[in-house]
């Protein structure tokens, strides 16, 4: 059984054929190759080439340790992009919008440079004179796929009711607009370019190294129970996992939960992370009490509550979390 076979159980689906020699292996692009890209690189380096984006030429020794081939290019810099077309056939997009502005330019960039490589040989079609043109499609090949990482945040506050991935958005504040603009921009790149174009919404991540331990260490508080959110959560191996079986299961044109089953208020969440690791729990305010001592980016995340329904993620991507709750990575 291979590597990403495993870590995709229970399906009995070959995830990904065997290459030839000939053929050599597929080639993947990460774009965005932080925490969560490596987690997918470590899924996949030994099945496919893979090649990571960086904009910052420091981390290509990094890169190469993890397995991948890196390539510097900067997303807010379109002619560095020039290099990825038509380097690889799947595409992992990692990367965040930029930190202002209504639109993802980054992400036009990115679909922009994809868009223009040419995948299939110059061919004559039947009947055509000596002497004219090739055509080269602008479509590309069937097998391709692109999965883009964006954020439930595009919900915005449904006051703790469960969301479905055909509820329409409502984006509140800037940031989850820019995500908007992105989802839109990959939806229509796979309509008119021909590619497997599937959106994973990521909720809070967490992991060992993800935990709120600084935060509660610095006694930031937490909103009354009648006050507070609900939150949805998700192990960083398991988000990586949901990232690849998107890859290659993810349904044309469609959007995804990468959530697990746990269902938790955020100050219940933080007082979980507190017992196991032996904290303080934090204090307790009210809502109006926050908005005067909590900066203004933090009180936004404090301001929407919803829990997301995973059960496409179990169903499509025939996914089973390693971690299905936040207690259960405690356990183990």
């Amino acid at each position: 059984m291979s590597q990403i076979q495993s870590m995709l159980q229970p399906s009995r689906l070959p995830v990904l054929p065997v290459p030839s020699r000939r053929l050599g292996r597929p080639r993947l692009l990460i774009v965005g190759c932080g925490d969560v890209g490596t987690r997918c690189l470590r899924i996949l380096s030994s099945r496919m080439r893979v090649f990571a984006v960086t904009s910052q030429p420091a981390r290509r020794a990094e890169l190469r340790a993890a397995g991948a081939v890196p390539l510097v290019a900067d997303l807010d810099r379109p002619a560095t992009l020039a290099r990825l077309r038509g380097l690889a056939t799947q595409v992992l997009d990692l990367a965040p919008p930029p930190g202002q502005g209504e639109g993802d330019p980054r992400t036009r960039a990115l679909l922009a440079a994809l868009r223009r490589a040419a995948w299939r040989r110059a061919r004559k079609p039947a009947g055509t004179l000596a002497g004219e043109p090739a055509i080269l499609p602008d479509r590309a090949p069937p097998r391709v796929a692109f999965v883009y990482a964006s954020t439930s945040g595009v919900y915005g506050d449904r006051q703790g009711a469960r969301v479905s991935e055909f509820h329409a958005v409502r984006p509140q504040t800037a940031r989850a607009r820019r995500r908007v603009a992105a989802e839109a921009a990959v939806r229509a790149f796979g309509r008119d370019a021909g590619w497997r174009a599937s959106i994973v919404r990521i909720p809070g991540i967490y992991a060992e190294d993800r935990l709120p331990v600084a935060r509660l260490r610095r006694g930031t508080p937490a909103l009354v129970p009648q006050d507070d959110v609900y939150t949805s959560h998700i192990h960083a191996d398991d988000l990586a996992r949901t990232m690849v079986a998107a890859l290659f299961r993810g349904r044309p044109q469609r959007v995804v939960h990468a959530s697990d089953d746990t269902e938790l208020r955020m100050a219940d969440y933080f007082d979980l992370v507190a017992d196991r690791r032996g904290l303080p729990r934090p204090p307790r305010i009210t809502r109006g009490q926050a908005r005067e001592v909590i900066e203004p980016t933090l009180l936004s995340f404090m301001s929407e509550s919803r829990r997301l329904d995973n059960r496409r993620l179990k169903r499509e991507l025939r996914l089973r979390l390693r971690y299905p709750t936040v207690a259960s990575f405690f356990d183990a």
